[in-house]
């Protein structure tokens, strides 16, 4: 399925689904044939249920738009808590996910995926003494994922637009993108995602299909999630965004709350073709 020029995907760990054949049921139910996918719950299995996974994935016909990681010890209880806990900057967990990062990276090169998406972590300011650290941390994944052919993309949200092109600007490598979430920035507090999407432009790789209310108070509280249509992104202005900078990849619907996920994806699937049109 494609809305308007791209191709309409979903985000594997939306559905919940309890295995990979129940994964490849509801998406064929969805009417979709692209997805992208989580590789952690992969990456926990033995050898041989990996492979079964595996095979029920490619007997089913479907495509992946690209992979995503997330960590075990990530508390979203908080901004603050994610602050502290979030992506590559704890220097406890640090040797773990860098491990698991680049796992996932070798089984994205397997699938035939070019880019693998994740949360870096907050990305101080570039006069911190902590911005050489995720700057290095991040170099240092993108070397080893650039050996494998694949692309990192950094999910947009815990910075402002401004912030992450710095960064992007400051890193040695060049295999690192952005994967643009528009309702992360409302639930961060971390900017307007339409004027996000022309600061960012070519960067933009990926793109996730959210919406959200903002928090009366921005950066310091959460925001609220919102079925897709009914919170604060103005998705018209959205799609002739992407237009004007030329992004033509996919679109990854991902629906992080609510407990009957595969009706509200659907859901999500005839208001974006209303608003496309």
């Amino acid at each position: 399925m494609n809305l308007q020029d791209h191709v309409l995907a979903v985000c594997s760990w939306s559905l919940q689904p309890a295995g990979m054949s129940d994964l490849v049921r509801m998406v064929r139910e969805l009417g979709l044939s692209h997805l992208q996918l989580a590789l952690a719950p992969l990456l926990a299995l033995d050898e041989e249920q990996r492979r079964l996974e595996l095979g029920h994935l490619r007997a089913s016909g479907l495509s992946l738009t690209a992979g995503m990681i997330a960590f075990p010890g990530e508390d979203y209880s908080s901004i603050a808590r994610i602050r502290m806990t979030g992506g590559f900057f704890p220097d406890d967990s640090w040797p773990l996910r860098r491990q698991l990062t680049l796992q996932a990276g070798k089984l994205a090169q397997e699938l035939g995926l070019a880019i693998l998406t994740t949360h870096v972590g907050f990305i101080p300011q570039s006069n911190h003494a902590d911005y050489p650290k995720l700057l290095g941390r991040v170099a240092e994944i993108a070397a080893a994922l650039a050996e494998l052919g694949v692309t990192l993309a950094m999910e947009t949200g815990q910075e402002t637009a401004s912030e992450l092109l710095q960064f992007l600007n400051d890193l040695p490598k060049r295999n690192v993108a952005v994967n643009f979430d528009p309702a992360n920035m409302i639930l961060y507090g971390a900017g307007d995602p339409i004027d996000a999407i022309h600061t960012l432009d070519r960067h933009i790789r990926h793109v996730h299909l959210k919406d959200a209310v903002a928090s009366a108070k921005p950066a310091l509280d959460w925001g609220r999630p919102a079925s897709i249509g009914s919170g604060q992104v103005d998705f018209e202005e959205f799609f002739l965004a992407l237009h004007d900078v030329g992004y033509t990849g996919p679109l990854a619907i991902e629906q992080e709350s609510g407990k009957r996920r595969l009706d509200d994806v659907r859901a999500a699937i005839e208001t974006l073709r209303k608003i496309a049109g």
